[in-house]
């Protein structure tokens, strides 16, 4: 009983049957003014008057603004369950304009029809209930009564539905509303490997320092390691700081680099010319670095520049978080228009710290998402035989092509 009841009393259907009139108020007044309903037989009437209907309907609907209000108004007094199932933004093709003219039809056609039922048929019933024998038919009251609520749930039902369908995002809309899902997902997982390239390595060096002044005891050592950390937490907090920036942006703030915060600090990102302050960081952390940088100024693109930073960034940190103390190998060079960048390290003697620990980092992951989306590879492993790797000997490569121009 409670489903059969339970519709009748939802302030949705009365909402919906609002609509619904509204559509029927329409057809009267036409018909009302043109044909007209004195001497004439109801298949003339009929014939002229939707004709007349479609015809106004249809113009109607290539006015762009229809479409909008049509849509508020359907949000308003339809009720669906997730206001965005039906658009509210002006027609802006021809099959907007056909999908519009076929909603204010069928929404003329379905309001006429309940409305036609709620004049011509509550009529009758009024007068048998006000009759001679009133009391004779007052136990059809309750089952005219659920008959009509019914009419009106499922009349509403439909009414919606036609909404969705009709004034609801067209293929191309979905298609952009995915496209720019996907790109705020980009933007997300591009920040998330901004702050994990950056405030890792910050986090890597300052445990690497911390962990040596406190074995070494010396204080000159200690002064030179708590000012390593220092200039490596500055440098985090910039980061950090930019990130945040880029997090408040709106689509309209322009691209993500050369951008000012709300202090007016600037909030570049870092760049390829920036690698040997990194290599000197690493350096203080006790790992030696030696590289080799062929890059001539100006060759590589904004974005090619700052990836290629974020790269070496991580190839640098996996070192010292894997192989304290071993020293590093960085090339960078720019051969047959492709960028191409190597890291390498001596494997510890310790067995699967180097390797396995780093098969599935979210680093690694990171590195060849950077790669892939710039049209380019990388790969990551041990080089060398796995005897002398047990050992201590043998490497850890990173090995990343990005081509100069997207297509090469």
């Amino acid at each position: 009983m409670t489903t059969i009841l339970a519709p009748l009393v939802a302030g949705a259907n009365y909402a919906r049957l609002l609509h619904l009139l509204v559509g029927w108020i329409f057809a009267g007044v036409i018909l009302m003014i043109y044909p007209g309903t004195y001497r004439k037989g109801l298949g003339e009437i009929l014939t002229n008057a939707v004709s007349l209907d479609v015809v106004l309907l249809a113009l109607v609907a290539l006015i762009p603004a229809a479409r909008r209000a049509e849509g508020v108004q359907a949000r308003l007094l339809l009720v669906p369950d997730r206001e965005e199932d039906i658009g509210v933004e002006p027609s802006g093709t021809w099959a907007d304009r056909r999908r519009t003219a076929g909603w204010l039809i069928g929404r003329v056609v379905l309001g006429s029809t309940v409305g036609f039922v709620t004049v011509f048929g509550l009529t009758p019933v009024f007068d048998l209930l006000t009759g001679p024998r009133a009391l004779r038919y007052l136990p059809l009251v309750p089952v005219l009564a659920l008959g009509y609520g019914w009419l009106v749930v499922w009349a509403g039902r439909l009414q919606l539905a036609m909404a969705i369908r009709l004034l609801g995002p067209s293929p191309a809309d979905r298609l952009a509303e995915a496209e720019l899902r996907a790109e705020r997902l980009l933007e997300r997982n591009r920040l998330a490997r901004e702050l994990h390239d950056s405030i890792g390595h910050a986090l890597t060096v300052t445990v690497l320092q911390a962990g040596a002044a406190r074995e070494i005891g010396d204080p000159a050592f200690a002064a030179k390691a708590l000012e390593v950390i220092e200039e490596t937490g500055r440098q985090a907090m910039e980061d950090l700081e930019r990130t945040l920036v880029l997090l408040r942006e709106t689509p309209a703030g322009g691209t993500s680099a050369g951008r000012t915060s709300g202090s007016g600090a600037a909030t570049e990102q870092p760049g390829i010319d920036q690698l040997p302050a990194l290599f000197d960081t690493a350096r203080a952390a006790g790992c030696p670095v030696e590289a080799s940088i062929e890059v001539p100024a100006g060759a590589l693109p904004g974005v090619l520049s700052r990836e290629s930073y974020r790269i070496v960034q991580e190839g640098v940190t996996n070192a010292l978080k894997y192989a304290p103390g071993q020293p590093v190998d960085v090339q960078v060079a720019v051969r047959e228009g492709q960028l191409e960048l190597r890291c390498a390290n001596r494997l510890v003697a310790a067995p699967g710290r180097a390797g396995a620990g780093r098969k599935g980092g979210k680093g690694l992951r990171g590195i060849r998402e950077r790669a892939v989306l710039l049209g380019g590879a990388a790969s990551a492993g041990p080089a060398g035989s796995p005897g002398p790797a047990a050992e201590g000997g043998g490497e850890w490569v990173l090995d990343v092509r990005l081509p100069l121009r997207l297509g090469s």
